[in-house]
């Protein structure tokens, strides 16, 4: 993968590419960020510019033979390792190599994804997934082998807050003292799920969420919408790529959540408790992610009700239906309500994902947000 297929992160990519060429280059890197911003593919296309036998100032060459290897994930001097579902029936240790077709078939298809995507194409059953102590004996192994090509040895960890405790403390030694020519890149969800001692032998790069207009552009490219309708989503899914597909494909109908939202506000502000308890019932029998989507949707709505009160609507970032509702709805989000009103949908959706029952759940939003909306 090239830099140039990695949506936005231009800065990043500039830092990259020139610590290469300085040569200052660390041996352990954690990147991390939500997948959506693009981690394994900046990571799998810094790989590329790392091995590229013809380095250009801004991208690898994509042309030579190291590039060409890289791109179809079989190079070499490349390994990777990543979350797995146990073969429990198996005598033979369970390692990422068993998986090593669905990884290449998966990155291939689309190299923006997460570990729920991942799972779901390993794993029919979509059981816990885990890196351990059997992988880390494999990476071991692995990088005790001298470089085929002579250049880096590279072994990139996906998700490596999935390695069990014994698997952590078995790379420890070699994370912080690899052999030469040997780097460790580690790309990471949630780096603070790592044991400490790992941190601490890492060079931490961050990666930022993609920019609003690079991944508005994008989907009106990858999904003929129009620019009001791009922005609207860029600014919900707040530079989250996977975020946005979501958005866009849990309902055909995409305006599902617009009309929860504004049917929602109405009957709160009128107090009208029969159409509240059928506004719950409603959302209720929702799926689980239609309704956490609806949440963020909830929330997006509104910080883009609090930039129209005090920055001004010009740089609100929502379609016209909902630029026409928040012009009357935005007065009634004040510093008087606005971190109740966060505070009960961030709860909303904590509860959720930990299988609250929904009817029970919406039923109370509803009351909530009644009083809210006449604190304003």
């Amino acid at each position: 993968m090239r830099f140039k297929e990695v949506i936005g992160q231009q800065k990043l990519k500039s830092d990259l590419i020139r610590a290469v060429l300085a040569d200052k280059i660390s041996h352990a890197q954690l990147f991390s960020g939500q997948a959506g911003f693009g981690t394994l593919p900046l990571a799998l296309a810094y790989i590329q510019f790392l091995f590229c036998e013809q380095k250009q100032t801004d991208d690898s060459c994509g042309e030579c033979a190291s590039c060409k290897k890289v791109e179809k994930l079989q190079h070499p001097d490349l390994h990777f390792a990543f979350p797995i579902v146990p073969n429990e029936n198996s005598n033979k240790p369970s390692i990422s190599d068993d998986f090593i077709s669905d990884w290449r078939e998966q990155i291939r298809e689309n190299p923006y994804f997460n570990l729920v995507d991942w799972t779901k194409k390993i794993d029919v059953k979509e059981r816990k997934t885990v890196i351990r102590v059997d992988e880390s004996k494999e990476i071991l192994r692995k990088l005790s082998l001298k470089s085929f090509e002579g250049s880096y040895k590279i072994m990139l960890i996906w998700n490596p807050e999935e390695m069990n405790t014994a698997c952590s403390n078995k790379l420890l030694k070699i994370l912080e003292e690899p052999p030469a020519q040997t780097l460790f890149l580690l790309v990471s969800d949630k780096p603070d799920n790592l044991l400490l001692t790992i941190q601490s032998r890492t060079q931490k790069i961050r990666i930022p969420k993609i920019e609003l207009a690079l991944l508005s552009l994008y989907l009106q490219e990858k999904n003929q919408l129009t620019s009001v309708q791009a922005d609207s989503i860029a600014s919900f899914a707040e530079g989250n790529l996977l975020l946005a597909k979501e958005f866009m494909e849990a309902s055909v109908n995409q305006s599902i959540y617009v009309d929860l939202f504004m049917v929602l506000m109405r009957v709160c502000y009128k107090k009208d408790v029969i159409a509240m308890m059928d506004w719950a019932e409603k959302i209720s029998v929702e799926g689980k992610e239609t309704q956490k989507l609806f949440l963020i949707y909830a929330l997006h709505m509104f910080r883009q009700s609090n930039i129209s009160n005090y920055i001004g609507e010009s740089l609100m970032r929502v379609s016209k239906e909902e630029e026409e509702f928040l012009v009357k709805f935005a007065p009634f989000i004040s510093g008087n309500n606005i971190r109740e009103f966060i505070s009960t949908f961030d709860d909303a959706y904590y509860h959720l994902e930990r299988n609250a029952n929904s009817k029970i759940l919406f039923t109370q939003l509803c009351f909530q947000v009644m009083r809210f909306i006449h604190q304003a």
